[in-house]
């Protein structure tokens, strides 16, 4: 079950992201994070309070919310990262740097867990690695002046916090409802983005977010909550460096996806870095 709930997130996650750019095109990066996780964090505590796991925050140890938080503001920041970098730069570039946090996460999982690298991961953790390079392709020289660099970096960003947010996030809900746990760490991200949008003054665009904007916000917000609610799932019941990759598998997803709706086509190498990625992702799965 673990394996269908992994797979589902990652279509999920796929769809968010071209969700996003959508909106990201009229809106501020850190008033459209807001917005979106006002959706999710609606999404998450429906989910809590329909399946009645509420009852289960009465038993939650010290140690516990310490690492939901902890969980929650590395996937904050992971979402400010990647939502300022898509603003910068496209679909089909963003997504290969972010998914590379894989790699930091299978290192983890190494040293926290003391999970074990077989021959398949390490292999597939080089494929990935070459995958990302190949995948990673030049800004138009029509783009704005440094918009070429801000993107590569702030994906590098969301990508660290990203392998951040799995370790904390399965240490966070060993022993605990994974929809709850989704529930608390998506209120900690509430507050920092809002935090964030409010602190930059962007919160003052919010009334000029046109109808086009809000359906495609709240519907990246939905899709983000289907994914975590199925990721979460998935990281309690299997092991983290089988989880994320799989659910990493979501970069095939948004490459087709942003192919099909935005139009964003990928170079002969760009392919052969995909086809790699795919590779070394299974590879890490299943071996």
């Amino acid at each position: 079950m673990w394996l269908i709930l992994a797979l589902a997130s990652a279509f999920f996650a796929g769809l968010t992201a071209v969700l996003a750019k959508y909106a990201l095109d009229e809106i501020p990066s850190h008033l459209a994070t807001a917005v979106r996780t006002t959706v999710v964090w609606v999404f998450a505590w429906g989910i809590v309070l329909a399946t009645k796991a509420l009852n289960g925050i009465a038993v939650l140890t010290g140690e516990t919310w310490i690492f939901l938080i902890l969980s929650g503001l590395a996937t904050g920041g992971s979402w400010l990262f990647y939502y300022k970098a898509l603003q910068n730069g496209t679909v089909s570039q963003v997504a290969p740097v972010d998914k590379s946090s894989t790699i930091l996460t299978i290192l983890l999982a190494w040293i926290f867990f003391s999970e074990p690298v077989t021959a398949g991961k390490a292999v597939g953790v080089l494929l990935l690695g070459a995958g990302t390079c190949l995948m990673i392709q030049k800004q138009p020289d029509s783009s704005p002046s440094g918009a070429k660099h801000r993107w590569f970096a702030y994906a590098a960003g969301a990508a660290v916090f990203a392998a951040l947010s799995a370790l904390f996030g399965k240490m966070g809900i060993q022993q605990l409802d994974s929809n709850l746990g989704t529930a608390i760490r998506t209120t900690v991200v509430l507050v920092l983005a809002w935090g964030m949008a409010v602190g930059t003054g962007q919160q003052k665009h919010a009334r000029q977010i046109d109808r086009r904007s809000w359906i495609f916000l709240i519907l990246s917000g939905l899709a983000t909550g289907g994914s975590w609610l199925c990721y979460y799932r998935a990281l309690q019941d299997g092991p983290v460096s089988a989880v994320v990759p799989i659910d990493k598998l979501s970069i095939l997803f948004t490459i087709i996806l942003s192919g099909i709706f935005l139009r964003e086509r990928l170079s002969r190498k760009a392919l052969g870095g995909l086809i790699l990625l795919v590779a070394g992702t299974l590879a890490i799965a299943l071996f």
